[in-house]
């Protein structure tokens, strides 16, 4: 069976997917060169022993924010200090929310300033927070009874991925590795393309498989994907001791990641992957920038992205991971978020 890792590290050119954002509110495509899976990993012998992630932020001035997130936010006639402003406000008011944030990050052994700053971002520049961690419970009521299935022209996604096309993806034990290789394979086989005589969108795979209805994409305090949720199964299951997600309960996924109770660990499990995939792939330790775990957070894909950012390294030894809009914002506001702890 192939490793999470070895096979992270084989697919250096993903990263540069554009807009494979683990909250999915960036929707570009680009044409990319996927790595076969099978390829030897590039990026040299990892440096040892793993160097810290300088604090604060790379770029004197925030990168743009897109214009998505602009358009949306005026449409509301917010303002990103209200809402940054009003996110503040629920974590500082929600004593019980701090109280399973401080809890996760524990489980996972990560500071609880990564959580609170996916949090921040999220409710800053993609989604309005409602006004207690309450809020998205009966948020969740909305959805019962509703017929919600994670599918494509009335084909569940786990049938669809049995097909020959998905065969290595199979052979992974890890979930995380087997749902990025399922994109992988989606994008080069499938994205905008003919096959078998049945042409098929040009869109990203989450966009067709992970949309029901009128459901959006990303749902509850952190802002998760059930892909993103799908992927994070066996580290939650291993970590926090929760019951196996099924895709083909879709109810079931989205009634998860709409619960802070338990959302809050596959957010923490999200941010310890990424401080892993930088240790390992990169040989740099990420967990020092709360901007870089935010902006990776935002992004997604952070396996793909540190092999890149590896290979730019070699190149360059001076560089550094570099912050989006999202991650500047958080190392930028990083001591009102550290007196929330």
């Amino acid at each position: 069976m192939h490793s999470c890792k070895a096979f992270a590290s084989s697919l250096l050119a993903l990263a540069f997917i554009a807009g494979t954002a683990l909250s999915g509110h960036a929707e570009q495509i680009s044409a990319v060169h996927m790595p076969d899976l099978n390829e030897e990993i590039t990026t040299g012998s990892l440096p040892s022993p793993v160097i810290p992630m300088p604090i604060g932020n790379m770029n004197m001035e925030q990168p743009p924010v897109p214009a998505a997130s602009t358009t949306r936010t005026r449409a509301y006639d917010r303002t990103y200090d209200s809402k940054f402003d009003r996110v503040l406000n629920l974590l500082e008011s929600d004593k019980k929310l701090m109280r399973q944030i401080n809890k996760a990050a524990e489980l996972y052994e990560i500071d609880p300033i990564h959580i609170v700053g996916a949090i921040v971002g999220e409710h800053t520049y993609n989604y309005d927070s409602l006004d207690s961690a309450q809020g998205y419970y009966l948020k969740a009521l909305q959805y019962a009874g509703l017929r919600i299935e994670f599918e494509f022209n009335d084909e569940p996604v786990s049938e669809f991925v049995q097909r020959p096309q998905f065969s290595t993806c199979n052979s992974f034990d890890d979930s995380s590795a087997k749902w990025r290789c399922y994109e992988k394979v989606w994008n080069e086989s499938f994205l905008g393309k003919v096959v078998d005589n049945h042409p098929y969108p040009r869109k990203l795979f989450h966009q067709v498989f992970f949309r029901p209805m009128f459901a959006g994409q990303s749902f509850g305090i952190g802002q998760l994907t059930p892909l993103t949720a799908l992927k994070m199964n066996d580290k939650v299951q291993e970590v926090s001791g929760f019951p196996a997600l099924d895709p083909d309960k879709a109810m079931d996924v989205y009634t998860t990641v709409m619960n802070p109770e338990m959302s809050l660990h596959y957010t923490a499990a999200v941010l310890k992957d990424a401080i892993e995939a930088y240790k390992q792939v990169a040989g740099i330790d990420i967990s020092t920038n709360p901007g870089i775990t935010a902006t990776l957070y935002n992004l997604g894909n952070p396996w793909e992205r540190a092999a890149a950012y590896a290979a730019r390294r070699e190149e360059d030894p001076s560089a550094w991971p570099q912050e989006n809009y999202y991650g500047w914002l958080i190392n930028a506001r990083i001591d009102q978020l550290q007196n929330l702890l």
